[in-house]
């Protein structure tokens, strides 16, 4: 299958009369939408075999394989994609059982070009959004939130090259591989790398690979038709059709077992799956981010990872590197931490102690991100004053105090206390601001976008913009 030349919504019209398929499939074209078409069921069965499309128009009455029966057969094995019927019979019955087989929409026939096109444009969005919901509900990991408002944060050589090689790739179709020890954020490099795509749009749908049992992965990864095995009372989706249009993240991607391994190769060589218990091949369009913890290279010498399928993936690798080797990031990365999580619980902590801020900075993290994320977290929680103290990092134990010395009084001075940033002593609005405004320029200035990546609500964001007077 080639690759898409543009991104139009690509419709199939499918008539058996040959004047009205042609000139609805022109009148598409002249709407911006790639129309294809089809003078039976029989032909647009096999077309969809070689095409992805992202929407069907379909005439009620044809020879042979009817309307109603393409349709079944769209439900039960075709792509999961929106249907509308056409029809120069008026029948309520037949548009009722138009919409019990799968079609999201009903014309009689004749119909103006214009209302079919607010139907199709309607139909498309139904479908974006509810792929969209759904992919949400998927991926509504608290680390996740956590870690998206604090990756991008740092100026060591690592973290440049990474931005910089993020930015680059992301507008293309690539494959991209991300590597990085456990908590260091590579699910949020890989959403990241979405939101600034073509596919921002699009559904980002994360697996973690290592996280499903073998026998029910590649059911999630590839769906399922009815009486694949026992229990298959109904046709499953999987991932790989879920992220048409956008990104299937593939987290953990060196736990995937070897026969699998073998699957996904032939996927991203001929971009096409076939669910189980399926006899047919569905042509996918769905970017892949792939992420692992492990040594790769090291795996295939030991024959535990396919040599292949490394190269697929490796087209492009982005390094995030571990917490312990940007140590001059803590003071920001803290202090954005400690401003959300008081915003969040309604607690009155104005900052963190610079000595607090020295204990942070010595501790080598060896969960990286989210490890500091979550010792603010518990800090500000068990904190009763205005800044967290190293007394409040308990979560280092004795390591923490061995090698780090703390002041006789702990406490800070009657005057806000700066905080310790790479460029000298910054207070705690400074240090927001600074991540406010970074984030917005990253976003181009849209706030739905920026506060998401920030982890706060819209309605915090404007607030914080007044209080900065940020535009």
């Amino acid at each position: 299958m080639k690759e898409r030349e543009d991104e139009r919504p690509r419709v199939l019209v499918v008539d058996d009369e040959k004047n009205l398929r042609e000139s609805l499939a022109a009148y598409l074209e002249s709407e911006d939408i790639a129309a294809f078409a089809a003078g039976s069921g029989e032909a647009a069965r096999e077309l969809l075999e070689r095409e992805r499309v992202d929407a069907v128009v379909v005439d009620l009455r044809m020879p042979g394989m009817s309307g109603l029966d393409f349709l079944s057969w769209l439900k039960d094995e075709g792509p999961a994609v929106p249907a509308v019927m056409i029809s120069a019979h008026g029948d309520v019955a037949d548009a009722v059982e138009a919409m019990k087989r799968g079609a999201s929409d009903y014309l009689t026939k004749p119909f103006s070009p214009d209302e079919l096109v607010v139907r199709l444009r309607k139909a498309l969005s139904d479908a974006k959004l509810a792929a969209a919901v759904g992919a949400a509900k998927r991926a509504s990991e608290p680390a996740v939130r956590g870690e998206a408002g604090s990756l991008w944060i740092g100026s060591g050589p690592g973290m440049e090259e990474l931005k910089r090689l993020s930015e680059r790739v992301a507008p293309t179709n690539s494959t991209v591989l991300v590597t990085g020890e456990s908590g260091t954020g590579k699910e949020v490099v890989a959403r990241m790398i979405h939101r600034m795509s073509r596919r921002a749009d699009g559904p980002f749908v994360p697996i973690n690979l290592g996280g499903i049992p073998e026998n029910l992965l590649e059911s999630e990864l590839f769906g399922y038709e009815k009486g694949a095995f026992t229990g298959a009372e109904g046709r499953k989706v999987g991932l790989f059709e879920l992220a048409t249009g956008g990104t299937l993240f593939l987290d953990e991607v060196g736990d995937m077992p070897l026969p699998l391994q073998v699957k996904l190769l032939r996927v991203l060589q001929e971009k096409r799956i076939m669910r189980l218990g399926g006899t047919r091949q569905l042509p996918i369009d769905a970017r892949i981010v792939a992420a692992t913890n492990k040594d790769l290279e090291a795996a295939v010498k030991a024959g535990s990872f396919r040599e292949d399928l490394f190269y697929r993936l490796n087209v492009i690798r982005l390094r995030i590197p571990p917490l312990r080797d940007r140590p001059e990031d803590i003071p920001a990365l803290a202090t954005l931490f400690a401003s959300r999580f008081a915003a969040e619980m309604g607690k009155q902590v104005r900052g963190i102690a610079p000595e607090a801020i020295e204990t942070l900075s010595r501790y080598r993290f060896p969960g990286n991100v989210r490890e500091l994320e979550n010792a603010v977290e518990r800090a500000v929680i068990l904190s009763d004053g205005e800044y967290l103290r190293p007394v409040d990092f308990s979560f280092a134990g004795e390591a923490m105090r061995e090698n780090v010395p703390q002041r006789a009084d702990p406490r800070p001075e009657t005057a806000p206390a700066p905080i310790v940033g790479a460029d000298g002593p910054l207070d705690l609005r400074e240090i927001e601001k600074r991540a406010i405004e970074a984030a917005l320029e990253r976003n181009e200035g849209h706030r739905e976008r920026t506060a998401a990546e920030l982890g706060i609500t819209r309605r915090t964001l404007l607030n914080k913009m007044n209080e900065y007077e940020l535009r």
